[in-house]
């Protein structure tokens, strides 16, 4: 996660061999072209060239759930959705969806949902996925569709193009490749193109530098950039409140990504180190613990989103380090509070597990985290469905099931609006009408 460095894989493995094992993974060639914009408009999930489209995805009807629709609230009691090549073709009650069930092939595949609730598939709007195993568990707890917060080589440009392929093991993904940051360590590995760069004594700080690491993330298919306004929580010997970037070099790297049509997530912590982020034009704020009043207004304003990470936060205040384990402390009850007054404002929140290092934690939990830190449950369900899907790019396909949103759907257990923990785990996950196997 943000919080902490990652392995990279052996030294030998160069770029080219890693993006010949995401190749031979997803079936397909990566794609370099244009990435998401950095506005609320869905883009298209990516196609690989010279390969035709990808498989569609799976037919079935989820029979005698209860729907809840997080955009309008809607609750609608024995319902049924019908699922077409991996495309709601209908969500509703029995009667509304009685044309569509009748145009159904005999022998489709129904999913049983009698005392169950239906949600859309969530959205983890944070998350570091650097393995199969990773990407598997963050699908069967309910992440049906994930942004990353970038990886050391380029493992996320390779689980989107798998999902792609095999939508029941990896969720859908919005990649953000290598983390632009002053230090690149080993990662200036993934890229002969970012050999240069070793040169530089103070570090990727310098106009040319950042938009170096920009445009060779763009190249090799990143969707979104990544970069950093603090230093690591996660570290005892690093202060997460020192600022590594001024409002100067984050704007070029906000240039330089939306001269390319993509947005930029941002590390933040410090009061000034989020003001500058915010005023540089980031899409998305990341952590910000310390964020002021002023600076929500201005984010409100300007539509930028939060990510809060309460799971990563909470899980420093239970680590067996005391300087971390103290400074989870400090900064859990800071930052309930900054969601709580963000929410109150307006100002648009996203749901982040910041998951990485082997550790995937389930996409619910931090929509209870929401929920405890005084959303209500509605409201805390959207940040991972509506809200995180606009986010992302993916509001014309994720976030709902109603017609021609693509078939991702949660099953569970009992009514989150009552009890909000039952989000944490899923009974049944389907990831473009194709169940996900436990």
């Amino acid at each position: 996660m943000c919080l902490d460095h990652h392995q990279p894989p052996p030294s030998h493995v160069a770029r080219r061999g890693v993006l010949a094992t995401a190749m031979a993974l997803a079936g397909a060639s990566l794609l370099a072209g244009t990435a998401e914009a950095a506005d609320r408009t869905p883009t298209p999930d990516r196609k690989a060239p010279g390969t035709g489209p990808a498989p569609s995805g799976g037919t079935l009807v989820i029979d005698g759930g209860t729907l809840l629709d997080p955009l309008t609230g809607e609750v609608t009691a024995d319902s049924v959705v019908v699922i077409v090549d991996g495309t709601v073709r209908a969500a509703g009650s029995r009667d509304t969806t009685r044309r569509a069930r009748a145009a159904l092939r005999a022998g489709v595949s129904v999913v049983g949902a009698h005392g169950r609730w239906v949600l859309p598939g969530l959205v983890d709007a944070h998350i570091h996925i650097n393995s199969l195993s990773e990407a598997g568990t963050a699908l069967r707890q309910g992440a049906t569709s994930v942004r990353s917060g970038s990886t050391t080589f380029y493992q996320d440009i390779a689980v989107r193009e798998l999902a792609r392929w095999a939508p029941d093991r990896a969720p859908r993904t919005r990649a953000a490749g290598l983390f632009v940051t002053p230090d690149l360590g080993d990662t200036i590995l993934a890229d002969p193109d970012l050999a240069p760069l070793a040169r530089l004594k103070d570090g990727v700080r310098s106009s040319e530098a950042l938009r170096r690491v920009v445009d060779v993330n763009l190249n090799r298919g990143a969707d979104v950039i990544k970069t950093r306004v603090n230093d690591r929580a996660g570290l005892p010997d690093q202060d997460p409140l020192r600022q590594v970037y001024n409002r100067d070099q984050l704007a070029t790297v906000v240039a330089a990504a939306r001269r390319r049509g993509a947005g930029v997530l941002c590390h933040s912590y410090s009061e000034q180190g989020c003001r500058d982020a915010i005023l540089a034009g980031i899409r998305s704020l990341e952590h910000g613990v310390f964020v002021a009043e002023d600076t929500l207004h201005e984010m409100r304003r300007r539509g930028t989103y939060f990510t809060p990470t309460l799971t990563a936060i909470a899980g420093l205040a239970e680590s067996d380090d005391p300087v971390l384990a103290a400074r989870g402390r400090e900064f859990l009850p800071v930052l309930r509070q900054a969601v709580r007054a963000a929410h109150d404002m307006g100002v648009p929140l996203a749901a982040g597990t910041d998951s990485a290092g082997g550790q995937i934690d389930p996409i619910g939990g931090e929509v209870v985290l929401m929920h405890q830190a005084g959303l209500p449950a509605l409201d805390a369900i959207r940040t991972a469905t509506t809200a995180a899907a606009r986010l992302t790019g993916l509001s014309g396909s994720a976030g709902r099931l109603a017609q021609g949103f693509r078939g991702d759907a949660v099953l569970l257990a009992g009514n989150p609006l009552e009890d909000i923990t039952a989000v944490r785990t899923p009974s049944a996950v389907i990831s473009n009408g194709v169940v996900v196997g436990t």
